[in-house]
C-alpha cells in the first residue's frame, strides 16, 4: 500500500473522530437558546470553527517545519488520545458547558463556541497536519473533510461511533500513530 493511501486513511479516521466534537458543542450550546436565534448560532458557530481551522491549518503547516515543535504537537496529540479515550471509549460524562442565563445573547453564544473551537480545531488540525507530513494536498483534503463532517454530518458520525465502537478505536490508533511519529521525527533530529 502506498504511503499516500495510508496517510489518506489516517486523515479520514482522525477527522471522523475529531470533527464531531465541534458540532456536538455547537448543538449543546444552541439548545440552551430560544429557537429564534438557534439557526444564527449554528451558522456563526460553524463559521467560526471553519475560520479557525483554516487559520490553524496554515499556521500548523508552517510551524511543524520548525525543529522541536513536532515534539510539542506530538505531546498535545497524546493528550488528545487520552481525552478521547476517556470521552469516547470509556464513555465518561462530558462536563456540561455553562452559559450564564442572564446573558443568553447571540454574541455570548458565538463567543463561547469560538473559545471551544480553539482547542477542538487545534487538535484536529494537528492530527491531520501530522498525518499529512509533507503532502500538502492531503492536508487540504483533511481540512475540507473536517469542515464538511463538522457542518453536515457530525451528529450522524457521533451516533455511528457510539454504535460501532471499533471506529473510535481505529481513530484513536491513527491519532496515536501520528503523535508517536511526530515525537520520533523531532527526537531523531534533536538527538
Amino acid at each position: 500500500m502506498s504511503e499516500q493511501i495510508v496517510i489518506l486513511f489516517q486523515i479520514i479516521l482522525i477527522d471522523l473522530v475529531l470533527a464531531a466534537d465541534n458540532a456536538i458543542i455547537i448543538g449543546m450550546l444552541a439548545s440552551k437558546f430560544e429557537p429564534s436565534i438557534r439557526k444564527k448560532i449554528f451558522f456563526w458557530g460553524i463559521s467560526a470553527a471553519v475560520l479557525l481551522r483554516i487559520v490553524f491549518t496554515l499556521l500548523t503547516a508552517y510551524l511543524l517545519q520548525i525543529k522541536g515543535l513536532k515534539l510539542v504537537g506530538g505531546l498535545i496529540l497524546l493528550w488528545v488520545v487520552y481525552r478521547l479515550y476517556k470521552d469516547v471509549i470509556k464513555k465518561e460524562e462530558k462536563k456540561e458547558i455553562k452559559i450564564d442565563p442572564k446573558n443568553k445573547s447571540l454574541l455570548s453564544a458565538i463567543g463561547t463556541i469560538a473559545l471551544a473551537d480553539i482547542s477542538l480545531s487545534l487538535d484536529n488540525v494537528l492530527g491531520v497536519a501530522g498525518a499529512a507530513k509533507h503532502h500538502y494536498e492531503l492536508l487540504v483534503f483533511g481540512l475540507i473533510l473536517s469542515i464538511i463532517l463538522m457542518a453536515t454530518m457530525a451528529n450522524a458520525v457521533s451516533k455511528i461511533i457510539v454504535k460501532y465502537a471499533w471506529i473510535a478505536w481505529l481513530g484513536l490508533l491513527a491519532i496515536l500513530i501520528v503523535a508517536i511519529d511526530l515525537i520520533y521525527s523531532d527526537l531523531k533530529i534533536l538527538i
